[in-house]
């Protein structure tokens, strides 16, 4: 073989072109020697979308990557970033069999977006856990916990309502919904939708309720009031209408409909996720939902999103108002103790996920259950789930990383410290969740680790308090590591 010289200049020019194909990002930390264990963090680079997807830095990766990357690092573990590339589908699973752990951060579609199967995918990773490998979040903690059934699942924990119904076939979710409709007003859920659409919140126009559940079922002529929580927009309808825009979509017996969704919420059957969940309305849903971000089974922060006014739907984009509370909030002492406590312990096998660990990084939505008028003094305090999201959950303090139009270079440098301190923390929580299932001993902490979490913590708590300046904590995030 031979070898032609180069003088320095084109050198350089290689190596730069080179660096480039590499895409490294920037901010990882070096990998342990002598690691623990072996993870890898398993993404994907959609070719067809700008940046490669709305969730990428300028590096190609997930604009929360580093983070979370330098929690298992942190840990004592080794966390390799890896691209899944569906032509190179065989390739990829004999590599994951290298590793220990693999943490899935591929957002929901964006496999199919880049030529893959998703079904594909997730029969893979259920092969590597039967060879003993940890996936967070496997699929079926995804599908289990993602899929609106789940509330019927709970119905008979502290957080879970007992009159929640799950319908499958056209013919039970008719009888089922025309007796619930009957009873009082209610919330009925596709399982398929995303930030809100074909969630629909329904009352009787004319508020013809029956005492008792079961005492009377609603006649196909009988108006419904509809607001769909994608854009809190509203839309009357027949039973008989909504009952054929579920089943048969736009169709001369639906009506006219303003939604942007095409229904059809039961298409494919069980098998192919259609299925909706009715769930009885708590009206005091427009004073907002709290949002507890979970790692494992630690609750970091509880959020509360209250839609604008006149609204039902907090969802991100349609003005509502985000008060951010600490996972000690007294606000929230009963809902915490009602989840954390109580449900927690039994959540995976109520789920049928018996065996499974919770999720490295997940979110419950709660809604207040008192059955008070908005705005009045509430006689019980109970909260119950109106939804689980544990498919690519973002860390939000680092969306400022995200490429876009307007910021198409953006990257780690560009999350404010403080925010990047917060971010630190969650990853290297996630990093000892991680590291306590693999060594199966609980929440025993490494002595470096244990080091570095005391530092956040401190850090976190000076930046919080505005005892440090940004430089001042900038200086100190440099030497976060320097155990």
């Amino acid at each position: 073989m031979k070898y032609m010289l180069l003088d320095s200049s084109k050198l350089i020019g290689h190596l730069e072109e080179y660096l480039c194909t590499l895409r490294l990002p920037v901010g990882l930390l070096p990998q342990p020697i002598s690691p623990k264990y072996k993870t890898a963090l398993v993404q994907i680079y959609v070719p067809s979308q700008p940046f490669g997807g709305s969730d990428k830095s300028n590096s190609g990766h997930r604009y929360d990557t580093i983070p979370i990357a330098n929690g298992m690092i942190a840990s004592g573990m080794s966390c390799q970033l890896i691209h899944y590339v569906p032509e190179e589908h065989d390739a990829f699973v004999k590599a994951m069999e290298g590793f220990d752990a693999i943490i899935v951060r591929c957002n929901p579609g964006q496999i199919n977006a880049a030529g893959g199967e998703q079904t594909k995918f997730d029969d893979a990773m259920r092969a590597l856990q039967k060879k003993g490998k940890q996936v967070w979040p496997s699929p079926d903690v995804m599908t289990n916990m993602g899929a609106k059934d789940a509330l019927c699942k709970i119905a008979n924990l502290g957080i879970g309502l007992i009159d929640t119904f799950a319908y499958y076939s056209p013919e039970e979710f008719a009888a089922g919904f025309k007796k619930t409709m009957a009873f009082q007003p209610r919330v009925i859920k596709q399982n398929r939708g995303s930030s809100g659409e074909g969630i629909w919140i329904i009352k009787l126009k004319s508020e013809n309720y029956c005492k008792n559940f079961g005492d009377r079922s609603c006649t196909d002529d009988e108006v419904l009031e509809m607001m769909e929580a994608c854009d809190n927009h509203s839309e009357t309808h027949t039973v008989a209408e909504f009952i054929e825009f579920c089943v048969n979509g736009r169709t001369s017996k639906s009506g006219k409909w303003d939604t942007v969704g095409t229904g059809k919420y039961l298409e494919g059957g069980k098998a192919a996720g259609g299925q909706l969940v009715d769930q009885r309305f708590c009206p005091r849903i427009v004073e907002g939902e709290v949002r507890m971000n979970m790692i494992g089974d630690t609750c970091t922060g509880i959020i509360h999103k209250k839609p604008k006014a006149g609204g039902i739907s907090a969802v991100g984009g349609t003005g509502s108002i985000y008060t951010f509370y600490g996972p000690d909030a007294p606000e929230f002492k009963q809902l915490s103790e009602d989840f954390l406590k109580n449900s927690i312990p039994t959540l995976m096998e109520s789920l049928d996920l018996k065996g499974e660990p919770l999720p490295l990084w997940w979110t419950g939505d709660f809604i207040n259950a008192d059955p008070g008028k908005p705005g009045s003094p509430c006689t019980i305090d109970k909260w119950i789930v109106g939804e689980f999201n544990c498919s690519c959950v973002g860390i939000s303090k680092c969306l400022p990383a995200y490429c876009n139009a307007e910021k198409p270079n953006a990257s780690v440098y560009d999350i404010p410290v403080k925010d990047f301190v917060e971010a630190t923390y969650l990853g290297n929580l996630m990093g000892q969740k991680a590291l306590a299932i693999l060594d199966g001993q609980g929440a025993k902490m490494s002595p470096n680790a244990t080091k570095v979490l005391s530092r956040i913590e401190a850090l976190r708590g000076a930046a919080k308090a505005g005892v440090l300046s940004s430089e001042e904590a900038g200086s100190m995030l440099d030497k976060l590591f320097d155990v």
